[in-house]
């Protein structure tokens, strides 16, 4: 599932290439129809993100509510004023890092003939965007996305005024662990699995570690470092955690192997301390830490619920 950095880069390209545009909307599969109907004709004023949410504002109060879930995926296509990555979304397929765009002036004859089961389209007078494969695909009301909202934590990439102590407080009350909570989009919007190894290893974080049990400090730390780690991913395009001194020499950037810490490198020495990196289960979904370096003074190291 495409963590919040991708969407806050959908938002951010929406905002770009559609904003202030009026659209034609329509549901190429069919099962988007009804809610193509309602937004097709008018002008996107807004396109925002918060967390794994996305919700683009149209000029006569209804939004366009996506959720891409494990899937989902937007492709997007134009002229030479369309600038922006030609797919963002479903890891599964093309990764972490976006397809980039192939727009060349003088090129763009309109939209395609839709591929596949797109959801909807959007199509202004400079470009189009596809989306297939999503969780959530809804016209709402205000009032509507207000209540998704409201189920939501804060947004590190957001990071408002009163944020942070609204994450602490919601974390510290919580006996559940921490490697549970910071997966629980009600307690931080946004994180994913890539996310929540990196920041609890960069602080050395015991990922059983309940909650309740972590000081104040702690919990900023892990808000801070968040904040940080991913608005790197909204620069980047792509989830880099490691320093340049951990890369190939001569690279401006980290080959796939290089780029995280503990993420999918089970069994491999720890880059801080070589202890052999864990791979444990934790709430149905794989838990990379090392069990060396994230350890709370007087705990005995876990060693989780191995998976081969």
């Amino acid at each position: 599932m495409p963590e919040g950095h991708s969407v806050h880069r959908l938002a951010r390209q929406f905002q770009d290439v559609f904003g202030g545009r009026r659209l034609d909307v329509s549901s190429p599969q069919g099962r988007f129809s009804a809610g193509a109907g309602l937004l097709s004709g008018h002008t996107m004023v807004e396109a925002m993100a918060h967390g794994k949410q996305m919700f683009l504002r149209f000029d006569h109060g209804l939004i366009l509510h996506v959720h891409l879930g494990l899937y989902g995926a937007w492709n997007f296509g134009g002229d030479e004023s369309f600038r922006g990555a030609s797919s963002i979304g479903a890891p599964r397929r093309i990764g972490e890092r976006e397809s980039a765009s192939d727009a060349a002036a003088g090129s763009y004859q309109g939209p395609p003939e839709p591929v596949g089961a797109v959801r909807v389209r959007l199509v202004s007078d400079h470009g189009w965007a596809d989306l297939r494969g999503a969780t959530t695909c809804a016209a709402v009301t205000e009032a509507e996305a207000q209540a998704v909202l409201d189920r939501l934590g804060p947004d590190p990439l957001r990071n408002a005024p009163g944020d942070r102590e609204e994450f602490l407080r919601r974390l510290r009350r919580r006996r559940t662990a921490v490697g549970l909570l910071l997966m629980d989009q009600a307690i931080l919007a946004g994180v994913g699995n890539i996310y929540r190894a990196e920041v609890l290893f960069r602080q050395r974080v015991d990922p059983w570690t309940p909650g309740a049990a972590i000081d104040a400090g702690t919990a900023e730390r892990i808000w801070e470092d968040t904040v940080l780690a991913m608005s790197d991913g909204v620069r980047d395009g792509r989830i880099v955690t490691t320093p340049p001194d951990v890369w190939s020499a001569g690279t401006e950037v980290p080959h796939d192997d290089e780029a995280h810490y503990v993420y999918k490198r089970q069994g491999q020495p720890c880059r801080s301390c070589g202890t052999a990196v864990g791979l444990a289960e934790i709430g149905a979904r794989k838990l990379y830490w090392c069990p060396g370096c994230q350890t709370d003074p007087g705990t005995t190291p876990h060693t989780g619920a191995g998976i081969p």
